[in-house]
């Protein structure tokens, strides 16, 4: 996707990440800029009326009662971004800042904001430059939107501040701008908040694990159905009619689906389907399209609350279609703070039945005659055994990742914002988790292979083998013990 068009209704799931990931460029639609000039002259006649209003000639949040004269507006602005970026801690990722970014301008390009024209221009332009400003992780509880990023991106809009571009060295952003050709906005009544009061943020990390997501449950019911074939398990349980037939869960559907064809053509699978010395499969290997589909169910929830706000105008106060500029609380992150802890904890429950699985292989009383830790010599070899100590810290840790930040609130603004959503930090534990997940798949996978490579000269099913070919490339096979952590990152790798 080499252009995006951002109009009045917006833009996609898919256009968000290519711009995010893949530096689509940006173009605002002559409708759009007709919608923001249009809200623009509304914005200028109150300007210049004798009625306060909110955002355009008074201050903000506690100080929304102070009346601002119009020769101090133009410092009030910048102030406002000053003293909003106030972001401590480590670099937050390209990619978030560009989604939140290209978010925010998605809204500034509805035509409700009542920024100018030449200021979502500018906007545009710095995304198209491949500049990245310098937002920090901590500085956001989610209401008001997520005013600290937002608002270092904005001191970047207006040559302040520090950003990076393909060098991916932070510079002072004004040195940056000029390189460009870029001329900073001098904001005009309305714009900081425009720029600020947002979830775009939340949404736009929200919007990137989702997009993980939808690849890494996929590859979660292969490695899966890897596990069950390495440990001498049926397929029979995920067959269609136990599933649609008797509990229609949507996800959980499409994971038995999805492990049933996985395991088709097993010569492992065939050569004990009428062994009745095991009646049944251990749940950690019977139940895995329960609890991967249900995390594939929370994902499609998390999906629709996403598209309800990438369609939303989220500002505060807001321009409305006949020019009325009003207050509201759409900026508080409550939908999308939820459905960030919801998958937190969705995951995380996934990637623990992916650790009882690994735990297995490496246990004789359980591995159906494997060698102890799956390995070459045991004893002298380790095999994987501190593997399975990896994959047990990381689930660890996502549990205590999984303690949801939306049920926290701490009142800011001399208690005008009593009730904040945590949104922000819901986000981020997230990305943690997804992180978290695919190196715990990781080494399900390397230890499923070399299971089913033990299972020789019976031949697994042409998927397993597949993904094994693949694996070898980059991790080899089963010998003596030797460096494990290349091993195991090279098969994360696999899974990106």
């Amino acid at each position: 996707m080499n252009e995006v068009v951002i109009s009045t209704s917006g833009i996609t799931f898919e256009e968000v990440i290519s711009i995010a990931r893949d530096g689509a460029k940006i173009k605002i639609s002559d409708e759009s800029m007709q919608a923001m000039q249009k809200t623009r002259d509304h914005i200028d006649r109150l300007a210049n009326s004798e009625t306060p209003v909110y955002g355009i000639s008074t201050g903000f949040g506690a100080l929304a009662q102070k009346h601002i004269l119009p020769k101090d507006r133009a410092q009030l602005q910048k102030s406002l971004i000053r003293s909003h970026a106030a972001g401590m801690g480590e670099v937050v990722e390209t990619e978030v800042v560009r989604a939140m970014m290209v978010l925010r301008l998605k809204t500034l390009c509805s035509g409700h904001t009542g920024v100018r024209p030449e200021t979502a221009v500018t906007y545009a332009e710095i995304l198209n430059s491949g500049i990245t400003p310098k937002v920090l992780e901590f500085g956001s509880l989610g209401c008001s939107g997520d005013l600290s990023p937002l608002s270092h991106c904005a001191l970047v809009l207006m040559g302040e501040g520090e950003a990076k571009d393909e060098t991916d060295v932070f510079r002072p952003s004004a040195e940056l701008l000029a390189e460009h050709g870029i001329k900073p906005v001098e904001l005009a009544e309305k714009e900081g908040l425009a720029l600020i009061n947002g979830t775009d943020g939340m949404l736009g990390m929200l919007i990137l694990s989702i997009a993980d997501l939808r690849k890494l449950l996929d590859t979660a019911d292969v490695v899966a159905a890897m596990s069950v074939e390495g440990q001498m398990g049926t397929d029979q349980v995920f067959r269609a009619e136990l599933h649609a037939g008797l509990r229609a869960h949507p996800g959980q559907i499409q994971s038995a689906k999805n492990m049933f064809d996985a395991l088709q053509g097993s010569e492992i699978v065939s050569s004990h389907r009428h062994d009745d010395g095991v009646v049944q499969d251990a749940y950690s290997l019977r139940c895995s399209p329960q609890v991967t589909g249900a995390a594939r169910d929370t994902l499609a929830h998390a999906e629709r609350v996403a598209e309800i706000e990438l369609q939303s105008v989220i500002d505060n106060p807001v321009v409305l279609a006949d020019g009325e500029v009003t207050s509201n609380g759409n900026f508080h992150g409550a939908p999308i703070g939820y459905v960030l802890d919801f998958l937190a904890i969705a995951i995380t429950d996934l990637s623990s039945i992916s650790e009882r699985r690994t735990d297995r292989f490496l246990d004789t009383a359980r591995n159906r005659g494997l060698p102890g830790f799956l390995a070459f010599d045991p004893g002298v070899d380790s095999g994987m055994m501190i593997a399975q100590y990896t994959q047990a810290s990381l689930v660890s840790e996502n549990k205590r990742l999984s303690v949801p930040a939306s049920v926290d609130s701490i009142p800011s603004s001399a208690m005008q914002e009593d009730h904040v959503s945590m949104g922000w930090h819901a986000a981020r534990k997230l990305l943690k988790v997804i992180s978290n997940l695919r190196r715990v798949i990781a080494i399900e996978l390397v230890v499923a292979a070399r299971a089913i490579e033990l299972r020789g000269p019976l031949k697994p099913s042409p998927k397993s083998a597949e993904m094994i070919a693949g694996l070898r490339e980059v991790v080899p096979g089963f010998g003596p013990d030797e460096y494990m952590s290349e091993q195991l990152e090279n098969a994360e790798r696999m899974l990106l």
